[in-house]
């Protein structure tokens, strides 16, 4: 889990000394409240009442809760791996599907693990098995991230990043 003040200063997390296999830090937040919701609701003026009408939720929708919206799982997967690239790394590539509703009371750990590891022009790229997993062990938004970390030594992480060609 990251703290605030790793956060404001990150330590760089550098292609060498990450192996094919490993477990990433993760990151937890929660639990979740219906304030969440209601305040995702007014940023993206998202209406629907399943998102802060509790009533609404489960009498007319059936549902077991408000929900948790899907675009706020869509904005914390991509900064938990920006996150874990900070300062000098890229977040490049990250797709995953919604596979469980998260609802108040439940608390997300963002996870990664490495499943490919490889160098191209003089950058390091991470492939990853990605997921939000609910506290109960449900995983709710499995999906594959890449991103890019300095070499020690090795040339800087282009800002903003602009992938090597496929030549």
């Amino acid at each position: 889990m990251f703290t605030a003040d790793e956060l404001r200063n990150p330590e760089q997390l550098y292609y060498d000394d990450v192996e094919d296999g490993q477990e990433l830090p993760t990151y937890d937040i929660g639990p979740m409240t219906t304030t969440h919701a209601f305040r995702w609701s007014a940023a993206i003026e998202n209406w629907h009442r399943i998102h802060y009408d509790q009533d609404f939720a489960v009498y007319h929708d059936g549902l077991p809760n408000v929900l948790i919206h899907g675009s706020w799982k869509q904005s914390i997967m991509p900064m938990y791996l920006k996150n874990l690239c900070l300062p000098e790394g890229w977040a490049w590539k990250v797709s995953f599907q919604h596979r469980a509703m998260i609802v108040p009371g439940d608390t997300i750990t963002c996870w990664s693990r490495v499943t490919k590891k490889y160098e191209k022009d003089g950058l390091g790229f991470l492939d990853l098995e990605t997921g939000m997993r609910l506290q109960n062990g449900t995983e709710t938004c499995p999906g594959h991230g890449t991103i890019v970390l300095p070499i020690k030594g090795g040339r800087a992480v282009p800002y903003p990043f602009v992938p090597p060609s496929d030549d």
